[in-house]
């Protein structure tokens, strides 16, 4: 096997969703397929037991990543006070979930404003509200990130794509709300199917982003298998390593074989057959592309 300073892993919704303790056995089938880490999107309550999820977890030999789930309630940016504080609340308990769990990221698109798959349009908004927007984030996340200080769990701010977010959609962005926090405890997500939209050059932002990236998701352009697509893996790898980051790498091949005229893609879907063979083989290549860039350093 080749050797990789990143632990590799693969999203629990590769599998499922909602993930539940009738999918543990999906543990085995990620570490069988090379994976060293698991990305498992937080529980809501009563959804898992977090003891008999971490046990399960250890069990199979596996680490933990959290990706935090935003929703109009629990909104950052939201100028409803309720769905403000909603927000906080709901990062400052996804500590407490990850100290439950052994994790020690939480990443995803921590500021809100979610639009992804739920038909909400981005509305035009005046430069005050843009910026009473991402003040408002940032207020957030200075006071959820002394929660996540406390209990050694670092947040990760992923920017998304402008289909999906109009708060934070590269690197940039990310690193100006991440630099005004303040926080060791708050860094980025990078995550190549976005940046691959929206960077104008994906090695480079990475190098860019440098030291603060805590956590990283290796998309393909069309959320295939990695090595399915156009993504420049070389690149990539060569950028993780002038970096020198040496967290987690987690893949999410969503994209399904079943597809025909009507699909809608902009959807997660179920798998309709087995694709660990798949999953092993996109884990494989991106382990030899991270290796042979160290190798060439």
């Amino acid at each position: 096997m080749i050797e990789t300073e990143n632990a590799i892993g693969v999203i629990s919704m590769f599998y499922a969703r909602p993930f539940t303790r009738d999918h543990f056995d999906c543990f085995h089938r990620m570490k069988k397929a090379g994976a060293d880490v698991v990305e498992l999107l937080v529980p809501e309550p009563g959804e898992l037991d977090l003891r008999e999820t971490k046990a399960a977890i250890a069990d199979a030999g596996l680490s933990c990543v959290l990706a935090a789930r935003v929703n109009l309630a629990r909104d950052l940016s939201s100028a409803d006070e309720a769905a403000y504080k909603g927000g906080v609340a709901y990062l400052e308990s996804t500590v407490d979930t990850a100290a439950a769990l052994g994790a020690t990221i939480v990443g995803g698109p921590l500021y809100g404003a979610p639009m992804v798959f739920a038909g909400r349009a981005p509305t035009p908004i005046t430069a005050d509200e843009r910026k009473r927007r991402v003040d408002a984030v940032v207020a957030g996340l200075k006071q959820a990130g002394r929660r996540a200080a406390d209990q050694g769990v670092a947040f990760g701010v992923e920017p998304l794509n402008r289909f999906e977010s109009d708060v934070c959609n590269t690197a940039r962005h990310a690193l100006e709300i991440v630099d005004r926090v303040d926080n060791p405890a708050v860094g980025v997500m990078l995550d190549t199917f976005h940046m691959n939209m929206e960077e104008f050059d994906i090695a480079d932002a990475i190098r860019k982003t440098g030291s603060k990236i805590v956590h990283f998701q290796a998309n393909e352009n069309n959320r295939g298998f990695v090595g399915s697509g156009h993504i420049d893996w070389a690149s990539v790898a060569r950028a993780i390593r002038d970096v020198a980051y040496t967290g987690p790498i987690v893949l999410e091949p969503f994209r399904r074989s079943d597809e025909g005229a009507g699909v809608t893609l902009a959807q997660w879907r179920a798998p309709t057959v087995n694709e660990d063979g798949e999953l092993a083989a996109s884990i494989a290549y991106l382990k030899a592309a991270l290796a042979f860039a160290r190798q060439t350093a």
